[in-house]
């Protein structure tokens, strides 16, 4: 062992360098004995339990402040926007059913308005018909009537024309007849009370 003239360190520095393996090995056994297979596992020591007990409950304040002010916030902002997109749609919907329903109604209703209105103009119309049929029947019946009545009076004339001209062809032919076989003319009274006679059966 050298000792110099300087500071201590240099004095144990010294005596490190000029010192036997075997005090070194010595030496490291005796300062490593302190933390080697005698001792505890750190969380599992007693002599540690208020320090990790009080870094324990900081951390987890930490995390309870961290949790509390920003990750339960957004999740919170999250949930609220989805439910009131959710709420929106449902509003929205509703809305929509009620207007589709109302629109059907108003369908409904006006359907059945047209088909009133569509049985009101056919039964009008066919009334209308009727009448006008009616009112044509009715006329061309009276002017059939009426050209009836007159072909009757004409061939009531024609025939009383006519068989006032066979009376009076009946007449003379028999004039004519009984002067041509008697040989001497008849009175005309009687030939004609004869032809007469004759024409009425």
């Amino acid at each position: 062992m050298t000792e110099t003239a300087g500071p201590a360190g240099t004095i144990i520095l010294a005596q490190a360098e000029h010192a036997t393996p075997a005090e070194t090995h010595a030496g490291t056994e005796a300062h490593g004995g302190g933390h080697g297979g005698g001792g505890a596992f750190p969380p599992f020591d007693s002599s540690t339990f208020a320090g990790q007990i009080l870094w324990l409950a900081i951390f987890f304040g930490l995390l309870y402040l961290l949790m509390s002010k920003v990750a339960i916030p957004r999740v919170a902002n999250i949930v609220e926007g989805r439910a009131e997109r959710i709420a929106g749609d449902l509003a929205e919907a509703r809305r929509l059913r009620a207007e589709s329903k109302a629109a059907g109604e108003a369908y409904e209703k006006a359907l059945a308005d047209a088909r009133s209105k569509a049985q009101a103009i056919a039964s009008e119309t066919r009334e209308r018909v009727s009448k006008e049929a009616d009112d044509n029947r009715k006329r061309t019946e009276a002017e059939l009537n009426a050209r009836l009545e007159a072909a009757e009076a004409l061939i009531g004339a024609t025939k009383a024309q006519a068989l006032s001209n066979v009376r009076v062809i009946a007449v003379d032919a028999a004039s004519a007849i009984v002067e041509r076989l008697a040989g001497a003319s008849a009175p005309a009274a009687e030939i004609e009370r004869a032809v007469d006679a004759s024409l009425a059966r």
